[in-house]
């Protein structure tokens, strides 16, 4: 546990939460700003500030618990898809985000909506040339 980190304080039940699940392992909560209503965090209860860092034993549950979750959360929302993404953007605790999808653009990327809200563009593609070299070089470095 880091003193100091707000997910950590969370998950050893100093700071409240709307907790959804929880084990020894993960923990999932209410995102506070959600994106849409039922946005969950799923989070390691142990600190580890990048998703690559995590066990590979603590990824699985977190994945586990987000699976479990967006099955529930089509049947509750009536959604069609349920996003999963990892940002760990404004907090230094592994954290996944688990949303219904109302919106094709509820998770997207500006690179897709140059056409506005409404629309869907796709971003260029990549000369094949630089896809062979990218895929050459992860190919290299991805031992799983």
């Amino acid at each position: 546990m880091s003193e100091d980190c707000l997910f950590c304080r969370i998950a050893a039940g100093e700071i409240p939460a709307h907790k959804v699940y929880e084990d020894d392992h993960v923990l999932a909560f209410l995102d506070l700003h959600p994106i849409r209503p039922g946005h969950t965090l799923v989070i390691p209860k142990d600190h580890h500030v990048w998703f690559e860092d995590m066990p590979v034993d603590v990824a699985t549950r977190v994945t586990s618990c987000a699976q479990s979750l967006a099955r529930g959360m089509k049947r509750i929302y009536k959604v069609e898809r349920v996003a999963l993404f990892y940002t760990g953007i404004h907090v230094a605790h592994v954290h996944a985000h688990v949303v219904p999808m109302h919106h094709p653009h509820d998770v997207s990327s500006q690179a897709y909506l140059s056409d506005g809200p409404e629309g869907y563009t796709i971003p260029p593609r990549l000369p094949d040339s630089e896809m062979v070299e990218i895929a050459s070089n992860l190919r290299k470095l991805v031992a799983v």
